[in-house]
């Protein structure tokens, strides 16, 4: 465990947890960006995924957490770790999956690939793959719900490895200003890339980064999904509420390197070994609920009906037809 890890705070210990049917929900929802994310890798090894791909296998309780306390017309966007943030806005492993394999049928129409797809329908904005640039498009989308006089909420996550963008600060103020309702989410997977957080940044305690703006913070043991979920209720409310953003730092672990061509050998194995035995979000889960009387044959039909959903994604994008060609020139350019 390294000191970042050590330095968690833990929260919702001692106050308020999920029901049993929304562990359920929680577990079934992990479950399925944990088991796409790992047929993801299988058809990326394939040569079936073209470009970069990202797992989020490890960060799985964050997105689940936060979603849980969202509503329709809320705005999500985020950076080129996406795949989760996708399946858990509702964006169906079918067409995930077909934009991943470059196919008509996915929801950049096969030109988005990993980085670059988007779900209006779903309010999710994306998939970027230029580090920190989301969070000052996370910021307009906030302009545009208070703007509009809705309590709508935009949440933009980025990474330990974008934190000291500059255009990350230009965003905390300019959201401060203006009271946006912009929840900022940092997944700090301790490394950016190939360089642990304590060597790339001078603030250690990211959570903190908005101060200067006036903006609350909060350190989240992200490997939790009812720490995440009771905390992100209290952003989330905060930001309806017309108080401005929030900042959360989700302190998380990804068990696989930084994209499917590193090979991580900046850290020990024994290290990822250590998180997934005492801290995988999944298992934690898993005994919750056995303790709550849910039965094995209970949890063994989702997790089947899971791997059968998911089969059926990687079916369903390697018999789609790849994109006619005259798609190049399609949603390039608007005349106005």
């Amino acid at each position: 465990m390294t000191a970042g890890q050590k330095n968690v705070a833990r929260v919702g210990g001692n106050g308020p947890s999920l029901t049993r049917e929304q562990f359920m929900e929680a577990f079934h929802e992990m479950l399925l960006i944990r088991r796409f994310e790992e047929k993801a890798g299988q058809l990326y090894g394939m040569g079936l995924i073209g470009g970069f791909c990202h797992l989020y296998i490890g960060q799985e309780a964050v997105v689940v957490g936060i979603q849980m306390t969202l509503k329709d017309g809320d705005k999500l966007i985020t950076s080129y770790r996406d795949h989760g943030q996708m399946l858990a806005a509702g964006m169906t492993p079918r067409g995930v999956m077909a934009e991943l394999t470059g196919r008509a049928t996915g929801y950049s129409r096969g030109k988005g690939g990993s980085m670059h797809m988007f779900s209006r329908e779903k309010n999710f904005y994306g998939g970027h793959g230029i580090v920190g640039a989301q969070v000052a498009l996370g910021i307009g989308l906030a302009f545009a719900n208070k703007y509009r006089g809705t309590d709508e909420v935009s949440v933009a996550y980025f990474g330990d490895g974008a934190v000291n963008q500059g255009q990350v600060y230009e965003s905390f103020n300019l959201a401060a200003l203006h009271k946006l309702p912009c929840l900022f989410v940092i997944e700090n997977n301790l490394y950016g890339m190939g360089t642990s957080v304590e060597r790339a940044s001078a603030s250690h305690e990211l959570w903190r980064n908005g101060e200067p703006w006036g903006i609350p913070g909060r350190r989240v043991d992200g490997m939790d999904v009812a720490a995440v979920h009771e905390a992100a209720a209290e952003a989330v409310a905060h930001c309806r509420a017309g108080k401005g953003p929030y900042l959360l730092e989700m302190m998380t672990y990804r068990y696989r390197g930084h994209s499917m061509s590193d090979p991580a050998k900046y850290r020990k194995r024994e290290e990822v070994e250590e998180v997934r035995k005492t801290r995988d979000p999944i298992e934690h889960v898993r005994h919750i609920l056995l303790d709550a009387g849910v039965s094995e044959d209970s949890l063994r039909k989702i997790e089947d009906d899971i791997k059968a959903t998911v089969n059926d994604a990687a079916e369903f994008a390697q018999s789609s037809p790849e994109p006619d060609p005259a798609e190049l020139y399609t949603n390039v350019l608007l005349e106005a």
